[in-house]
């Protein structure tokens, strides 16, 4: 029986794994790494993988509510796998910090406070546009998919896509500019940030009237990354990662 994961409509089938997410009347297919039969080493780090993916992103658009019991049978049957692959999973996103463990009590999903966006913020404007140019320069293979994507948002009614939506949109691409910088480190080190800064969004996210503009900004970003334009694109990897801290604190 296949199961779902609520930021990307993730179904997992015994011999597939494809990950369908809906945005309006938009739709993108997300192919995932095809997990290996079980009891083989690989496919119990598959499946570990797995889990952390769809447990972080229920985490990060707060469906895991800040401060919330983690129930690792309950996330088992969910994931339609073990208890051993959700634990390695949550062992990794405490080092992510978006759960914590203690003693004798279990595991919880941190808390979002909201006076980390400062320190978040003072990491992000330095490191964006970092990435924006290593990507405008690093990989030429990947600039094909940072086109398509530009295109992508660009033909997409954006006043129509709800803010949930959009926010899923803004991970999808922040992700892609990440891969593309040739980087792991500096990919995993933005990864984790903007985990955060998304936690931080969502929680005043019924209080904005809408982020298509921030979305939006992703087209000439995206464009910027794929024409090899290092310089614009990280000028502009700065400008949408101080947008996104203004947006925030003008509703706070």
């Amino acid at each position: 029986m296949a199961n779902r994961d609520p930021l990307s409509s993730h179904f997992v089938a015994a011999d597939h794994d494809v990950s369908v997410r809906f945005l309006g009347d938009q739709e993108m297919r997300i192919e995932s790494p095809t997990i290996s039969p079980a009891g083989g080493e690989d496919g119990y780090a598959s499946m570990a993988e797995q889990a952390y993916h769809a447990i972080r992103d229920q985490l990060i658009m707060l469906d895991i509510a800040p401060g919330a019991p983690i129930n690792e049978q309950a996330l088992a049957l969910e994931l339609g796998m073990g208890r051993t692959p959700v634990r390695e999973g949550l062992k990794k996103l405490e080092l992510d910090h978006l759960v914590v463990s203690y003693p004798r009590r279990g595991t919880f999903a941190t808390q979002v406070d909201i006076t980390d966006l400062a320190t978040v913020s003072e990491m992000r404007v330095v490191l964006e546009p970092l990435a924006a140019r290593r990507a405008a320069i690093s990989r030429p293979e990947s600039r094909a998919a940072l086109s398509d994507k530009a295109d992508q948002i660009d033909q997409m009614d954006l006043a129509k896509v709800s803010n949930r939506a959009l926010m899923e949109y803004d991970i999808d691409v922040h992700r892609l500019i990440y891969g593309a910088t040739g980087n792991a480190h500096l990919e995993e080190t933005l990864v984790r940030l903007d985990n955060l800064a998304t936690r931080i969004w969502c929680l005043v996210l019924d209080r904005l009237p809408t982020i298509g503009e921030h979305v939006q900004e992703h087209v000439g970003l995206l464009r910027a990354i794929a024409d090899g334009l290092p310089d614009r694109a990280a000028e502009l990897a700065l400008a949408h990662t101080m947008h996104f801290e203004q947006s925030v604190r003008e509703v706070l």
